[in-house]
């Protein structure tokens, strides 16, 4: 999806911009990643603790398409995803979350781009519409910003702890706007959050956790169910016509 949707857009003569944690299963010399001087260097504070922004970018030739690499030593230089060898999941993982939420808003301010649409996919991209609906809200980049949110059938396991809620914290973002994880940063609790601040919620796997297709549904945002892999770009464009009023 994050790799063909883009260029579909791409296409129809839509300027893109895509993102992604550098994983450390991702191989920098085979992808032929290198750091972008002029962008990296920035610290985000991360639950009172400085972590360096890295910004690393790599091209698809056959695509004419760049991706960019948010890249941190302490969150993403381990070689697995979001689990260990043994399948444990980091303990750390809402922390990367916000990172990578922070980072691609903090890069997407540097490259002076001003996206009509943020779409985020997942869990991990989560706490990004909360950012840009309140602690970018008055920032020139992101002020007539749409947000749209896709739901992923792949949940963790182990809740966030609810200090979740005082982590995300920002200029902008009140108590009232952390409610949903101000309990426990359960996988429905956090894609709850994603969906109140989306102006509209894609459901990107063929299921979808019923307590967040309720909730999404009584909040009355803009829904598109799932779309099979043979005509979800046409639907998705649509969509994202829908989102900006068109």
């Amino acid at each position: 999806m994050c790799r063909e949707l883009p260029q579909a857009i791409q296409e129809t003569g839509q300027e893109i911009r895509t993102f992604m944690p550098k994983y450390g299963c991702v191989n920098e010399r085979r992808n032929q990643l290198h750091e972008v001087i002029r962008l990296s260097g920035m610290n985000l504070i991360i639950d009172d603790s400085d972590h360096q922004l890295i910004i690393k970018v790599a091209s698809i030739q056959s695509a004419r398409m760049q991706v960019y690499f948010i890249d941190n030593e302490d969150y993403f230089k381990r070689k697995f995803v979001v689990t260990d060898e043994a399948g444990n999941e980091f303990a750390d993982n809402d922390d990367r979350a916000i990172f990578f939420a922070r980072g691609v808003l903090e890069t997407v301010k540097k490259l002076r781009w001003t996206p009509d649409i943020v779409h985020c996919h997942g869990w991990m991209s989560a706490i990004a519409p909360l950012f840009v609906k309140k602690a970018f809200a008055d920032d020139p980049f992101f002020a007539d910003s749409k947000v749209v949110y896709s739901v992923y059938d792949n949940p963790y396991q182990t809740p966030f702890l609810p200090h979740l809620a005082d982590k995300v914290k920002m200029p902008g973002v009140l108590d009232e706007d952390v409610q949903d994880v101000a309990a426990g940063g359960s996988f429905a609790n956090l894609n709850k959050l994603a969906v109140r601040f989306a102006d509209g919620v894609i459901q990107g796997s063929p299921s979808m956790d019923a307590e967040i297709l309720d909730y999404t549904k009584n909040s009355k945002k803009l829904f598109l169910p799932y779309q099979s892999p043979e005509n979800y770009v046409p639907s998705y464009l649509e969509f994202y016509n829908q989102v900006l009023g068109k």
